[in-house]
């Protein structure tokens, strides 16, 4: 069988993250969790997720500067980025996606089974 695909969820919100970890479980994933920017990077120097899901707006270091660190890392700038944010403007999304996010959410426009459909599509190819 093979091994599970290894998923960090970085998000500040505890309800939010609580739903989309036990998901991302359900289906299948290994999760590692992150609350702040902060301890997002630090996990990412130590851990290798195959996937980021990432919130934009936290405290300590937001999700840009991490997103940043990501794209400009030897070896964590092929990790697959997908954004959930509050940010819905076309100027937040442009810029995340210029930082090579590969997929991004607006938190209360969009579906748990979205954002797991998209992760599962990022890490089959």
């Amino acid at each position: 069988m093979p091994e599970a695909k290894k998923v960090m969820l970085v998000e500040d919100d505890r309800f939010l993250s609580s739903l989309i970890m036990g998901r991302l479980e359900k289906d299948g994933f290994t999760v590692s969790q992150a609350s702040d920017g902060e301890e997002a990077i630090a996990q990412l120097k130590r851990e290798r997720p195959d996937l980021v899901v990432l919130d934009l707006i936290m405290p300590k270091v937001t999700g840009f500067e991490v997103l940043q660190m990501i794209s400009s890392t030897p070896g964590l700038d092929k990790v697959p980025v997908v954004i959930l944010s509050n940010l819905a403007q076309d100027s937040d999304i442009e810029k995340a996606r210029e930082l090579g996010a590969k997929g991004y959410f607006v938190k209360v426009k969009v579906s748990i089974d979205e954002v797991t459909d998209k992760i599962k599509s990022l890490l089959a190819s």
